[in-house]
Order: structure tokens, then sequence, then C-alpha cells
């Protein structure tokens, strides 16, 4: 199925925001120490929204339960690795095996056997976090890649209970959930980062500081979830979703341009593994599909 070019277009802006926004966690991390940077993007994502959006049905236990895998588990990791241990090109890369690691738990709750050619996607995306690891520097350690891909596994989980609230409005499932997990992120921005560190920074903060916030909370999760739920409501998920591909792209090039951050031949190689999985693991059973109707 095509896409109206304005659908295209819309879809394109969303994948483009939510890759170039790791160059905005850089700069918001400046200015914010990462656990209290959170919070704030989780406060400014629930409020006003939950005032204007009516509360998804779906259990209280649920909407807890994403927002602590969400936004406590990804963010608070991702935003903690992102302060010095991994650069935003990577760290938009990375997350991105978010991906097998839903695959995974969905299917070992299930019990349902992994395909060949999952595995097969499996396989070269891990290909491509090997190489990452193996090119550790100044910028790039061990330690923020395991972060990163813990932020993942996190991320996954969160799929998993989200799935669980069945068919919902995703955009009021995300600022709901919103007001569990910012709580919990100003309680521990207090307990390891203390009150003085808080207090100095949101008195320091510049607009450009307050901007980043605003565009974590409002850009990225608002308009971001609103319009990618617009679409999906509107067309196949396998029109929407590769789209998606395109974020670590946005990333990458984002970070490269804004950042200075270097894209050195084994980074590329490493982004090419790593989007090539992705790739084979969304887009394989499309294609398998289409050719079995051309044989009928």
């Amino acid at each position: 199925m095509t896409l109206p070019l304005r659908h295209f277009l819309l879809a394109l802006s969303v994948v483009a925001i939510w890759g170039s926004n790791f160059v905005v966690i850089r700069w918001g991390l400046n200015a914010f120490p990462p656990l209290l940077f959170a919070a704030l993007r989780f406060t400014f994502a629930a409020l006003p929204a939950m005032l204007l959006l009516p509360r998804p049905k779906v259990g209280w236990r649920n909407l807890a339960a994403y927002g602590a895998f969400v936004g406590v588990g990804q963010f608070a990791l991702l935003y903690l690795a992102m302060r010095s241990q991994i650069s935003p090109g990577l760290a938009s890369l990375v997350i991105q095996t978010q991906v097998f690691f839903t695959l995974l738990l969905a299917m070992r709750m299930s019990g349902e056997r992994v395909q060949g050619f999952r595995w097969l996607a499996l396989i070269t995306a891990a290909a491509g976090i090997g190489v990452i690891a193996s090119h550790t520097d100044g910028t790039t350690t061990v330690l923020g890649l395991g972060m990163v891909l813990l932020a993942a596994l996190c991320w996954s989980s969160g799929n998993i209970v989200g799935k669980r609230a069945g068919a919902v409005n995703m955009l009021a499932y995300v600022v709901w959930s919103s007001a569990f997990a910012a709580p919990a992120l100003f309680a521990l921005s207090f307990i390891v980062e203390g009150p003085a560190q808080m207090g100095e920074a949101i008195r320091n903060a510049s607009v450009g500081a307050w901007g980043a916030v605003l565009w974590q909370s409002v850009g990225n999760t608002l308009f971001g979830y609103g319009a990618w739920s617009f679409l999906l409501s509107r067309h196949p998920a396998a029109t929407i979703v590769p789209m998606a591909l395109l974020v670590p792209v946005f990333g990458m090039s984002c970070s490269a341009l804004l950042l200075g951050e270097g894209l050195p031949p084994w980074k590329l190689m490493a982004a090419a593994l790593v989007i090539s999985g992705l790739a084979i693991n969304l887009l394989w059973p499309h294609v398998r599909g289409v050719l079995k109707a051309s044989r009928a």
C-alpha cells in the first residue's frame, strides 16, 4: 500500500524527531543531571496532557509497570549512559536492539520457536554490537554499551506490558503512564544526585535547556506518539513500521553534523549490520508473503 505524500512526510518527520532527539538529549545533559532531566521530561509529558486526554481503559498496575520500565528503566539508564559513556549516534543505534529483546521475550512467554530468518536477523545485529564493543574509546565505553543494552531490555519489557493493555489510545497511555515515571525519577534524583545539584541545575537552566526538556516531552512524546498512532490507525503496520529503520540513520547523521561525532568505517559497518538485522526481522515476513502471493 502506497502512502499519500502528506502521510509519508508526517511519518518521516516523526522518525526525524525521534532520531535527532539523541542530540537534544546530549544538549540537555549539559544543563541537567541525568535523573533530574528524565524526571522533568516525564513531568511535562504528563502535565497538562492528562487534563486533556481521558485515562485509557487499563488497570493502574499496568500503567505503573509501563511507566517503571520505560521511564525509570529505559530513559534513566539511557540518560546516565549518554552523559559520558556513549556517543549520541551510537546510542540511537544500540537502543534499537529493543526489537530483538521484545521478540525474544514475547516468544519465551508464548513458547513459540524462533524462526530461521529471525535468528539470522539477531545474529546480524549482534555482529554489529560486537563491532561497537571491540572499538570502545573515550566517547563510548563497554559500561555505556551495556547500560544502553539494558535500557533496550527495559524498553522491550515495557512493550510487553503495553501489549497486555490491549487496543488503547497509545498517546493517552504514554501520557498517563508518565505520571508514574516522574515521581520515581524525582525520588531517584533526590537520592543519587542530591537536592543541592537538583536546585542548582533548575536555577541555572537556560532557555535552551528548558527547550530541550520540552522537545523531549512535547515533540518526542506528544507529537511523535500522537502522529505515529494516527498513521497506524489509517495504514497497515507493515507500511508504517519500516519507517522506524530510519531512526538510527537520523540519529547518527545529526550527531555527526551537529556534535561533530566521527563516523569512521567501523562505526558505519556496525550501523549497517544492526540496521540490516532490523530490516531482515521487520521486512522478511512481508517479502515472503508477497512472494507466496505471486506464485499462487
